[in-house]
């Protein structure tokens, strides 16, 4: 009797790659596209335990206000939620929340319930606002997978997706029901980052106008995007020493930063804090001295004498620096610049708080962080961060030198600050991700040139043997 094949057999013979006769490259296309599928919809349920567990609910108070705040913003309008004031928060003096919150998580909420009620999806807001974070959690491995690709290659984008999708130090703060400002935060910071990445790597206007409408979004959604418009000056400091400046970071950082500036400026919370507060004169000084750069490097294209460009330099360096010191000291003396916040104070010096500020020290998420926190929220990548950092320094570009400052500083902060934790985990698994891609790059390099090598060896074996015999013919 003939035996009967299995299903799965009858499945794998009618359904397999060969036989849809793609070449090599779509081939590679088609599983990289299922791959990110795969990874997105991981990153998606695996955040919905309590959903599934118990029920759909909102978790702790300040989601629960950010809830409430959502809800009068559909069924009032913006106009109405942006000029409301709360009488039941902050009892029994109320709260303005126009101007003491930051409206992105709501007006991101409020869209995409509209948009689904446009679509004919009968959903109440609750469950927007329940399923809002692990939905930007899933958009955040879209992000990471393009941000690896764009600091290294397509295997770092792949391997950063699918790590990010399942780090608990991320899944921590963007599980069903956790609606507050991180669950859209983190993705608004890795999608900043990788904007201006691209628009440094391609020296593009419209990537750099992307990149400053991506830091508007994430100055509306979460008080985190100081981290930003430090980290961004730091970088673009830091290729101006090493001797890296180019007209495409000339024309990304300017764009980037005055565009979001102006724009960070409708958000009332925030409102003139570009230009009056201590903790963003480091981008205001960056952008200052990128235009003393660009001007000295046109008068060096200008004058063909050494000397006197030496002597020019000597004079423009000199005023700057006095202009500049006379600046910061009128507007600090006259009050114009505030000075720095006492948590920011407390990143720079962790024992800042618990002698001047107890009340910021008290707070749990304001600790520093354990060594078991690092182990519990980073796993194995504890091992793989170091060597990513060396294959970053062993190819070093404008953008993995932009990753290794991430990561650094990210991870800096991460110890002084629990909370920052969340901040350090899309660096970390991207640095992560270009060890895993590399290492793996050059083992597949390696068992290429062995079977090479050994056929070789035996082309040279038989000339020999043949040499001999025909010596000893002779």
């Amino acid at each position: 009797m003939q035996a009967t094949s299995k299903p799965t057999d009858l499945l794998s013979q009618h359904f397999s790659i060969r036989s849809l006769k793609l070449k090599t490259k779509q081939q590679e296309l088609l599983i990289r596209v299922t791959i990110l599928c795969l990874v997105y919809v991981l990153a998606f349920i695996t955040r919905l335990f309590s959903v599934l567990r118990y029920e759909s609910m909102i978790h702790e108070f300040d989601p629960y206000f950010n809830y409430r705040t959502t809800l009068f913003l559909t069924q009032k309008g913006f106009y109405e939620f942006w000029n409301w004031f709360d009488s039941e928060s902050w009892y029994p003096l109320g709260r303005i929340i126009g101007g003491t919150l930051y409206p992105g998580l709501m007006v991101t909420a409020a869209l995409i319930y509209w948009t689904m009620n446009v679509l004919r999806f009968a959903v109440h807001i609750r469950e927007v606002c329940v399923l809002t974070a692990p939905f930007f959690a899933s958009n955040t491995t879209l992000v990471a997978y393009f941000f690896g690709k764009e600091i290294w290659d397509t295997g770092a984008g792949l391997v950063a997706a699918a790590l990010i999708a399942i780090c608990p130090g991320y899944i921590s703060r963007s599980v069903a029901g956790s609606y507050d400002n991180e669950g859209v935060a983190i993705f608004a910071l890795l999608f900043t980052f990788y904007l201006f990445v691209k628009a440094v790597n391609t020296g593009s206007l419209a990537w750099s106008l992307a990149s400053a409408f991506g830091y508007f979004y994430m100055v509306s959604a979460w008080g985190g995007y100081v981290f930003i418009i430090n980290l961004i000056p730091l970088y673009v400091l830091v290729l101006l020493i090493t001797g890296r400046y180019s007209m495409r970071l000339y024309v990304a950082y300017n764009c980037m930063y005055v565009l979001g500036m102006l724009l960070a400026m409708q958000i009332r919370f925030v409102g003139f804090q570009h230009v009056q507060s201590g903790e963003h004169m480091a981008a205001m000084g960056v952008f200052f001295l990128l235009q003393v750069f660009y001007f000295l490097d046109w008068v060096k294209h200008q004058l063909n004498d050494t000397r006197l460009f030496q002597a020019f330099l000597r004079i423009t360096v000199s005023t700057a620096v006095v202009v500049g010191a006379i600046a910061i000291g009128v507007g600090t003396a006259s009050g114009y610049i505030s000075p720095w916040t006492g948590r920011f104070y407390s990143l720079l010096d962790p024992t800042y708080a618990k002698d001047h500020i107890p009340i910021i020290a008290s707070v749990s998420e304001h600790q520093p962080t354990a060594w078991s926190s690092f182990m519990f929220d980073f796993h194995i990548l504890l091992l793989l961060f170091p060597a990513g950092l060396y294959f970053c320094f062993k190819r070093l570009s404008d953008a993995t030198i932009f990753i290794v400052m991430y990561g650094l500083t990210s991870m800096y902060f991460a110890g002084v600050m629990v909370r920052l934790i969340l901040v350090a985990t899309p660096a970390v698994c991207l640095i992560s991700a270009i060890a895993v891609s590399a290492t793996i790059k050059n083992l597949t390099q390696v068992l290429r040139a062995k079977p090479k090598v050994a056929q070789t060896g035996s082309s040279r074996g038989g000339s020999s043997g043949k040499a001999s015999s025909k010596v000893r013919f002779m």
